[in-house]
């Protein structure tokens, strides 16, 4: 790793890509600490450290802003609603024939989807900064103290535009620096600014760590000691698991065409154990936050009494059950997860196509008749490479909540997604400075 790093140093095109996209970096996190005006963020913080905890979804959007959306600065929408966008055109892709003949024009259908996206990126913004404004709007301090200054009147008025322009401008400025950064920098715009709001998270949270062990030892080391080697082995069994495949041999028969032999290779089709990355969690995480939103609309009875009304009791105990402390949350979480994996990959491989495509180049399986039965066997092996990649994205994203059960010690924003998150970034982006070191190196055609 840190001889790709000093190689790409060395060479003046790469490098000055590296400094352009650190440069966006600075730039990105300056925007983070740079509040909305009429609010209180005393009172936003306070209200964000204690709903979003536990591994819910406000805490892991909090998460991948950087921190930004508990402080309420221009950036607290961050990446989520390119995000968001790219995530439901990848799917409409699929569900929309025009859509899918746009992907299939090349670089001019790629172009029109690019500006479709912009748009649904742009309106995503609105409705998220209106939803923020909104529960903005409903936090109360403990002294009841409002966390917008102005909510009524011209000065409410003027406070509620204010701030929602603030949060589409920020998020459509963080939307052009990764866009810059896909142009003139080095890996994926908006992968690698999650990747730094992630990254200036954690010495925060290695301090708070370090500030129990201090304050408590004998309550606190054993538990902190024993994360800091759980947080080791899983480091390296996600880059175990993002660098692992199942290796489909594929044989091309020989033909001859003139004097000239074509074909006869051996060679292989890779399928990525963790081919969906962590888009099962986000889709998992994003259905099982539907519960905990409406409660911040409309909160349920803190306990069951004589007077409660049947409406009122379901309500409860419907928004009890999906608590993100309950182990019940954890298991339908994993099967979502389960769930949600398989069905990116369906979108993702078409065994048919696969199958059509072996046979259109004089390629088979070895063992294999060509047809329905590569199709069954490329299905088969997708199957189960599928369960054990889910299982493994399942596991990773529940253990958060499972430690915080066990050891009542909050580490959601150094759990597992997290880390998942920033090993996968960082190891495309690493593949990338090869990629463009191979590039300028390659041997000339006289050596």
């Amino acid at each position: 790793m840190f001889k790709t790093l000093k190689n790409a140093w060395g060479v003046p095109e790469i490098r000055s890509k590296l400094l352009f996209t650190l440069l966006i970096i600075v730039i990105f996190r300056l925007g983070s600490t740079i509040t909305v005006p009429f609010l209180d963020t005393a009172v936003v913080t306070e209200w964000m450290d204690q709903h979003a905890s536990g591994g819910n979804f406000l805490e892991y959007l909090n998460i991948i802003s950087g921190g930004a959306l508990s402080k309420a600065t221009i950036f607290s929408l961050g990446v989520t609603p390119a995000i968001n966008a790219s995530i439901i055109m990848q799917l409409l892709t699929y569900a929309l024939p025009p859509l899918e003949r746009l992907q299939q024009e090349g670089e001019s259908g790629r172009k029109k989807l690019n500006r479709i996206t912009s748009f649904v990126t742009l309106g995503l913004s609105i409705f998220m900064a209106i939803a923020y404004y909104i529960t903005l709007k409903n936090m109360k301090g403990e002294d009841n103290t409002a966390a917008i200054k102005y909510t009524t009147g011209a000065a409410g008025v003027v406070a509620m535009l204010v701030i929602i322009l603030s949060f589409i401008a920020g998020a459509s400025l963080v939307v052009w620096m990764g866009n810059r950064i896909n142009e003139k920098g080095i890996g994926n715009g908006m992968s690698i600014l999650i990747f730094a709001g992630i990254v200036a998270r954690i010495p925060i949270d290695i301090g708070t760590l370090g500030g129990l062990v201090l304050d408590d030892p004998k309550q606190y080391f054993a538990k902190v000691f024993i994360y800091a080697i759980i947080f080791v082995i899983m480091v390296v069994g996600i880059v175990v698991m993002n660098e692992a495949e199942r290796r489909i041999p594929v044989q091309y028969a020989k033909r001859v065409v003139g004097r000239k032999q074509y074909g006869g290779q051996n060679t292989h089709i890779p399928i990525k154990v963790c081919m969906s990355g962590v888009m099962p969690i986000i889709f998992a995480m994003s259905f099982m936050s539907l519960p905990s939103t409406i409660s911040m609309f409309k909160a349920p009875v803190d306990a069951i009494t004589d007077t409660t009304t049947m409406g009122q009791k379901i309500y409860y105990y419907f928004i009890n059950f999906f608590n993100t402390r309950t182990y019940t949350y954890a298991v339908v979480y994993f099967i979502l997860i389960i769930a949600f994996n398989y069905f990116y990959v369906a979108i993702q491989y078409n065994p048919i196509e696969m199958a059509n495509g072996l046979r259109q180049s004089n390629g088979a399986i070895p063992g294999i008749k060509p047809g329905k039965p590569t199709s069954d066997y490329i299905q088969r092996v997708l199957s189960k490479v599928g369960l054990v990649g889910a299982v493994f994205l399942g596991l990773v994203a529940i253990f958060p909540i499972i430690f915080l059960n066990i050891t009542n010690l909050d580490v959601s924003s150094m759990g597992g997604t997290s880390i998942l998150i920033c090993v996968s970034v960082a190891l495309e982006t690493f593949r990338t400075l090869e990629s463009q070191l191979m590039m300028r190196h390659h041997p000339g055609f006289l050596d």
